[in-house]
């Protein structure tokens, strides 16, 4: 082959990866709400059929959507808009209100955030009002276009919902959810939530005002929905411009997942989590290897990124202790091995660490009390250590009870893979009870 033609190949194939990159990164970090749902049609209608009711019929509503993290409460939202907002008369007329419980942190900014978003701010003014409901009530009465029949629904959609129940006295709870109850303008108030005790945080009046409405999205496939899912997500569309190069990429990730290897791998991932963020993080690692020279996701791609979604934060902390740090873990490890997981405070860890150094007699190993506490005290700011109980200003600090927050499979593939472990140490941490 001419150098000519193999360069033409090359920025062939680098146009080709170049698109699947930009096409599969897009579709894992930002589903659009087009992308197709996976175990949550049941739920979509229900709700699509709640959203309707409002928009079209102006009947109030109040419902909440729970689920846990990463299980597409968003992507649902997302969803049934979008199929609402496509038909014209509803899009015209309906107006959304976003609000998130990481942001408006209290019930005025949420008012301030709620009259941004309707346009409202020259309606308000100067105005004076004496409590929040006046306000909400006002700015209500303003989307008014005459009798009910022709008023303005409002969609408010609180995400993180949970947090704002610990808003002084619920009171944009309390007052969103009357309204919904009452003959006033048409609003549906839409809660999303990963706290399936969130009913509990509501006071009475609250509550008595919700209408009880509850989605729950729980991920209930099997593997082999996991599987297909993982495959849809992988594959190349038809209308894929290179028609050649999205055959051949289809063909290749339909046998990377035949593979053994690569089925152990998902497999595993699934029973560690059903989330399908965690899937779409595996896979955007292994894309990341993807290049000219490399122009496919390869078995080891899929392996590499498993063991990077799958590491332990609190191992790779232990890499970076001091050896004198590491050394207090191990006591630590072998105290709770003899007491049998109950708490120690900082003396009984020192006198297991003397142990061991009068026993090797190193002087490398010796250091004063105060510099063991200074390293003790570092272990408590990384979070490897947490007090038992309620500390108290008065009690002593040697005689605090703490617990250790690393069991011992993680200490023991720490001291595997500790840089320059020395050998001393390497042999207390495998021994036994002392």
């Amino acid at each position: 082959m001419s150098k000519r033609k193999l360069k033409e190949d090359n920025f062939t194939n680098g146009e080709c990866i170049s698109k699947v990159q930009r096409l599969l990164r897009e579709r894992f970090c930002h589903p659009s709400p087009s992308a197709k749902l996976f175990g949550m049609e049941q739920q979509y209608k229900h709700l699509s059929e709640l959203l309707k009711r409002t928009a079209i019929h102006g009947e109030s509503n109040s419902a909440l959507i729970i689920g846990p993290r990463g299980s597409g409460k968003t992507q649902l939202m997302c969803h049934a808009l979008k199929k609402l907002l496509e038909v014209k008369q509803v899009r015209e007329n309906i107006l959304q209100v976003h609000l998130n419980g990481l942001l408006q942190t209290n019930d005025k900014i949420a008012l301030k955030e709620i009259t941004r978003q309707l346009n409202l701010e020259n309606v308000v003014g100067d105005k004076v009002f004496g409590s929040f409901a006046e306000n909400l009530a006002f700015l209500l009465e303003a989307l008014k276009r005459g009798d009910r029949a022709d008023t303005c629904p409002v969609l408010f959609i609180l995400e993180e919902f949970d947090l704002f129940v610990h808003h002084k006295n619920q009171t944009l709870l309390y007052n969103l959810f009357d309204v919904s109850q009452s003959a006033q303008t048409p609003i549906a108030v839409i809660g999303l939530t990963c706290r399936l005790d969130i009913l509990e945080l509501l006071e009475k009046r609250v509550k008595s005002r919700f209408s009880h409405r509850q989605i729950y999205l729980l991920n209930s496939f099997d593997f082999k929905k996991y599987a297909s899912i993982c495959k849809e997500q992988l594959s190349l569309p038809s209308e894929f411009p290179e028609k050649n190069f999205a055959q051949k990429w289809n063909k290749h990730v339909q046998s990377l997942l035949e593979d053994q290897a690569v089925h152990d791998a998902l497999q595993n991932q699934f029973h560690y989590s059903k989330d399908l963020r965690s899937l779409y993080m595996l896979l955007m690692l292994a894309l990341s290897n993807v290049t000219v020279p490399h122009p496919y996701i390869s078995v080891s791609d899929i392996l590499e990124a498993s063991k990077l979604c799958r590491v332990d934060s609190k191992a790779n902390i232990v890499h970076g202790l001091s050896v004198l740090e590491f050394c207090l873990i191990i006591a630590m490890k072998h105290l709770n091995d003899i007491y049998e997981g109950e708490p120690f405070n900082f003396q009984m860890v020192y006198n297991e660490y003397q142990k061991f150094v009068q026993r090797k007699a190193h002087t490398v190993y010796s250091f004063e009390k105060p510099v063991v506490m200074k390293a003790f005290e570092h272990l408590q700011q990384l979070e490897l250590i947490k007090p038992a109980e309620r500390l108290s200003p008065c009690a002593q600090k040697e005689y605090l009870l703490m617990k250790l927050l690393l069991d011992n499979n993680q200490i023991m593939d720490a001291v595997q893979v500790y840089p320059n472990c020395p050998t001393d140490v390497k042999q207390w941490a495998v021994s036994s009870l002392n």
